[in-house]
């Protein structure tokens, strides 16, 4: 935490200021047309960068443990560039099943018009990736836990299979967060995370880091240059602050989010809870195993029903906004839709519903879903 809340900025540097000034700009001057050829400075081109947004690069670093963090203006982006720097046409790419939508939607159109063949696994599939494995696999794309159901994988045995077959490994890490999981650490090549959840932690920008070995960075940051995308600095600062309480604001994310958890566990009208740090969820020794903590993000599948139950448990909640992302000071809710599968196994019960526990207080949240319960209840 100590670390962490000194990394990316000396005040030094600033006049002594805690926070680095907001930097903005295009034009970059050089003092001689030596220095001009040889671009000997560390500002060239506000594309290249600016103070504040090496803040925030350095901070990401910090916290990965990385070599080099590009910061690019979403999440998805943040999925897309890396996978279109190490892929190209004539490619095979693995991805697992349980991946974040957009994510899927992006390899089953974009990389297809490239020529790059996308093949999903189940993330249960252990040593069993090996097999998938191709001479022109490049790419092996990782999430744990996996999207809106949370199944669990052994990442280092995943990233080393990818790195023994001649693949860069890449991983989704936006819901445990640099704080409870380090991929780098586990083999991975690349850590890919949407700051516009928990980092920016307020709903009010959109951003994404991907933060790379020192044996990838500079293909990413090539890649990052030749498409021309970097960040504004004043979302930059905006992360950059976030950042400096986000691990008390996922202290009580995930304290709030366990207690409801284990509450639904209990309920006869949850068929079942799919969050992890749970001891009855199938994959909680491999998380335990890997991660030192969880957030605020997890699902339940109501017993029984469908679109109807969904649509009236959902309506009836009043704190529980119904909106996408997740990671920011209000709770959320909505239906998710997993027809999109194409090997792992989604739940049968009932409709899903996946659950964003935010700062409220926790007796009124369950309250809340409370309402949610007795909506369905009335259909009956």
């Amino acid at each position: 935490m100590t670390r962490r809340l000194r990394a990316g900025h000396d005040p030094e540097t600033s006049q002594g200021f805690v926070n680095p000034p907001i930097v903005r700009g295009s034009t970059v001057l050089f003092p001689d047309t030596s220095t001009m050829r040889r671009r000997a400075q560390t500002y060239t081109y506000g594309l290249r960068g600016t103070p504040t947004i090496a803040a925030l690069e350095e901070a990401i670093d910090e916290m990965e443990g990385s070599y080099g963090t590009v910061l690019v203006p979403s999440g998805l982006a943040a999925v897309s560039l890396p996978l279109l720097a190490f892929l190209g046409s004539g490619d095979h790419c693995l991805v697992v099943d349980s991946v974040y939508g957009p994510t899927r939607l992006f390899c089953d159109t974009m990389l297809k018009r490239m020529g790059v063949e996308t093949e999903y696994f189940d993330p249960s599939i252990g040593a069993g990736l090996t097999a998938l494995m191709r001479p022109n696999t490049r790419v092996v794309f990782l999430e744990a836990p996996g999207s809106n159901t949370f199944e669990m994988m052994d990442v280092a045995e995943a990233a080393g299979i990818a790195r023994a077959g001649g693949a860069v490994s890449m991983l989704d890490n936006t819901w445990a967060t640099p704080l409870h999981f380090r991929p780098l650490e586990h083999g991975v090549d690349l850590s890919i995370h949407a700051l516009t959840k928990y980092p920016g932690g307020h709903s009010d920008l959109l951003m994404g880091s991907v933060s790379a070995t020192k044996e990838t960075f500079d293909r990413l940051r090539d890649a990052q240059m030749q498409f021309g995308i970097n960040v504004s600095a004043e979302d930059a600062y905006l992360v950059f602050r976030g950042m400096k309480t986000m691990d008390l604001r996922i202290n009580a994310h995930e304290a709030s989010a366990l207690k409801l958890a284990r509450w639904l566990e209990a309920r006869e009208d949850v068929a079942r809870v799919l969050h992890p740090a749970l001891p009855s969820f199938p994959g909680h020794d491999l998380w335990k195993r890997q991660f030192s903590g969880s957030t605020g993000l997890f699902s339940i599948v109501l017993q029984g029903g469908g679109r109807v139950e969904a649509a009236a448990f959902l309506d009836a909640l009043t704190l529980f906004g119904l909106g996408y992302s997740w990671g920011g000071f209000e709770s959320l809710a909505l239906e998710v839709d997993l027809r999109d599968r194409r090997v792992a196994t989604a739940p049968v019960e009932g409709p899903v519903i996946r659950l964003q526990v935010g700062l409220e207080d926790v007796d009124d949240l369950q309250a809340d879903l409370e309402a949610g319960f007795a909506a369905v209840r009335d259909l009956a």
